[in-house]
């Protein structure tokens, strides 16, 4: 007799997690370093800053797990501890610091070339107009239009009121809006 596994859910893995086994937490790991690296190198534009505020972001929530009171709310607090981190990494850097430029990801290789060049364009000035955003704006803009959260959850994360998030999305939507006229 096959038994075929079933994906637990994030609850189930939490407080799996909690009581020590390290499986359900790798499992979580799995699950969550994807969308939180994505976050981190779209907020900080540089891949080893990125790789290393997600691994601190794993480790701290590892360590401090027994303190989430609620089992629901691990991802958002993932979206706020990898939020916070790259915040708090841009508020360090210095005002010239060193970015990596080569971000974008590569355009299908199956593509014409023209429209390979385009859409590597339009990639390229959207990171571009991203780092115009201040570094509020942009954590708002991206876990809103990127990872989807709504804006309580984005309140949440960021430590303001829906009202100041829906702002600061509609500042970065106008900005670059205005930046990526060109490329529609």
């Amino acid at each position: 007799m096959t038994t075929t596994s079933v994906p637990l859910d994030d609850v189930t893995l939490v407080s799996r997690a909690r009581d020590g086994d390290v499986r359900a937490y790798e499992q979580l790991v799995l699950r969550y370093q994807g969308p939180m690296f994505r976050l981190a190198l779209k907020m900080l534009h540089h891949r080893g800053d990125a790789e290393d505020v997600v691994q601190e972001v794993f480790l701290g929530a590892w360590r401090k797990l027994g303190q989430l009171n609620d089992d629901h709310a691990f991802v958002g607090w993932l979206y706020r501890s990898t939020t916070n981190r790259c915040l708090n990494v841009i508020r360090a850097r210095r005002p010239q610091a060193d970015v990596d430029l080569d971000l974008a990801e590569s355009p299908r290789r199956d593509t014409q070339p023209e429209h390979a060049a385009q859409v590597s364009g339009q990639l390229g000035a959207l990171t571009e107009a991203l780092r115009t955003l201040t570094p509020q704006q942009r954590a708002c803009w991206l876990l809103r239009e990127v990872h989807g959260r709504s804006y309580d959850e984005i309140g949440d994360i960021v430590g303001a009121n829906p009202t100041a998030v829906r702002g600061r999305i509609a500042r970065a939507r106008a900005q670059l809006a205005e930046v990526m006229k060109p490329w529609r």
